[in-house]
């Protein structure tokens, strides 16, 4: 007797973190997009999405008195899957969700590894004003990074961080793909961050930061801290090779 394949779990957003309490108001959603695999019909890692939660948490606390909230996004599958673009097609659902729930909101997405190159190509959604990419997986067979669209960028702030010794996903072609970014959108930027790898862990409080810093800016209105708004403001490359500096944290705005 032929087995059949066990269906896969619809998408769906993780419970909710940050400001969520009765009567709270409800400014901005961050969705946090792990990581994945450029091939898989199994089930998503369930370690990929809890390596996911600190930065949505760390988000949801720092931003609360805001008015934000951080949903960790549940894919229906781990992989990209080709031509499929399934996890850019959950992060575009994740985003219609987004607005069901909380109505007319503006959402970041906020993605690590082939979670990044989701929130990337899912950008053009109506609801989304920004994208935070960790470490963002590029086929490594695109070389020049062309095969990623990045029209549907335009009217976006993009933030790009990457480790200069990732062994998974190529830094040189998140770079070429920021250069491409910068030239259709100006307000693209890009932090590398010095001997650190593909999870951040090395250097993951200013990794954090950072990440906050651009979350309540593009969300909440908060003044983005010197070296964010010097990193949108410069032409490349420069602003697209911007070192994060130890201690960044130290100097976001109180």
């Amino acid at each position: 007797m032929a087995q059949q394949a066990i269906p896969l779990p619809a998408a769906r957003l993780g419970r909710a973190v940050g400001a969520t309490g009765a009567g709270a108001t409800v400014s901005g959603v961050v969705l946090v997009l792990p990581d994945g695999d450029p091939v898989s019909a199994r089930r998503p890692s369930p370690f990929s999405y809890a390596a996911a939660l600190p930065l949505a948490r760390r988000l949801a606390r720092d931003g609360r008195a805001a008015g934000l909230v951080a949903h960790g996004v549940h894919y229906r599958a781990g992989g990209w899957n080709g031509g499929d673009a399934r996890l850019a097609l959950d992060a575009q659902w994740a985003a219609d969700e987004a607005v069901r729930r909380y109505g007319d909101v503006q959402v970041c997405l906020a993605g690590h590894g082939m979670g990044a190159r989701a929130a990337l190509r899912a950008a053009g959604h109506p609801a989304v004003n920004s994208v935070l990419a960790l470490a963002p997986w590029i086929p490594p067979d695109d070389l020049t990074a062309t095969g990623e669209p990045v029209k549907q960028l335009v009217g976006r702030r993009v933030l790009i961080v990457h480790g200069t010794n990732d062994a998974r996903s190529d830094p040189e072609l998140s770079y070429r793909l920021a250069e491409r970014a910068k030239k259709a959108n100006r307000d693209t930027c890009r932090f590398e961050v010095h001997s650190d790898g593909h999870a951040l862990r090395q250097h993951r409080p200013e990794v954090h930061a950072l990440a906050v810093d651009f979350v309540l800016g593009t969300l909440c209105s908060r003044p983005y801290a010197r070296p964010v708004e010097d990193a949108f403001a410069a032409p490349p490359p420069l602003g697209l090779r911007m070192p994060l500096a130890a201690g960044f944290g130290k100097s976001l705005h109180p």
